[in-house]
């Protein structure tokens, strides 16, 4: 038992079962995240309140405490497993096949990973910060303005910019990332094998693309 919890595959599936816990987490902050779309006092009032909510409702704060010791979890487990396979094989083949039968994502998951990681710590700093400590001030209804924090910061043709490209990124995480979770928990058989594929590539296009429409709409809209 000890030494299954050593081994790799447990390790990879515990990097597998976070990062489908992330995936979860994309989906349920996306879905709050589509009421920036809506303008005017509409728009500001919805997305204060739903701040406000998030940041408040126990069960909701119980859930983030999870969502960040995943992302903890996740960072370490993938960056360890890289460097783990690469030391396991420090020199290179001298005529190597790998190129024509992997993508560009899987070869550069470190990479992808670390760059959203770095990505994410700005992210928090931009928002969540503000959101829990920095002095924003109250809309009309009373409540933390982050609304229009997020609207500011998306009049910066660079910060829109960069949170632009960190979705591409994400969309290459997410096209090896999913099918590669799949794939550790032996759920990817040939039964479902399409189906998997299917919902992989669905989750690698329409996340970071309705994610990366947020702020291209904010910037255009000012």
């Amino acid at each position: 038992m000890k030494l299954y919890f050593n081994s790799k595959l447990f390790q990879k599936a515990l990097a597998a079962l976070s990062g489908g816990f992330l995936v979860l987490f994309l989906l349920g902050h996306l879905a709050g995240n589509l009421q920036l779309f809506i303008s005017g006092e509409l728009g500001q009032k919805q997305f204060n309140a739903y701040a406000l909510f998030m940041t408040t409702n126990p069960a909701v704060i119980a859930l983030s405490y999870i969502t960040y010791s995943s992302i903890i979890l996740h960072s370490i487990l993938t960056i360890y497993l890289v460097l783990k396979s690469r030391l396991a094989r420090p020199i290179g083949y001298h005529i190597s096949t790998g190129i024509g039968n992997s993508s560009w994502s899987s070869r550069n998951m470190a990479f992808l990973g670390t760059m959203l990681l770095i990505f994410l710590i700005i992210h928090l700093r931009s928002f969540w910060y503000e959101m829990h400590f920095g002095d924003i001030g109250l809309d009309k209804w009373g409540n933390k303005d982050l609304h229009t924090v997020t609207v500011k910061a998306f009049d910066n043709i660079f910060y829109t910019g960069f949170y632009v490209i960190s979705m591409l990124m994400l969309a290459f995480h997410l096209s090896h990332g999913v099918g590669s979770a799949f794939q550790t928990l032996g759920l990817n058989t040939s039964k479902y094998e399409k189906i998997i594929n299917l919902i992989g590539k669905g989750i690698a296009v329409l996340i970071p693309l309705i994610f990366a429409s947020i702020p291209i709409t904010l910037y255009v809209r000012q």
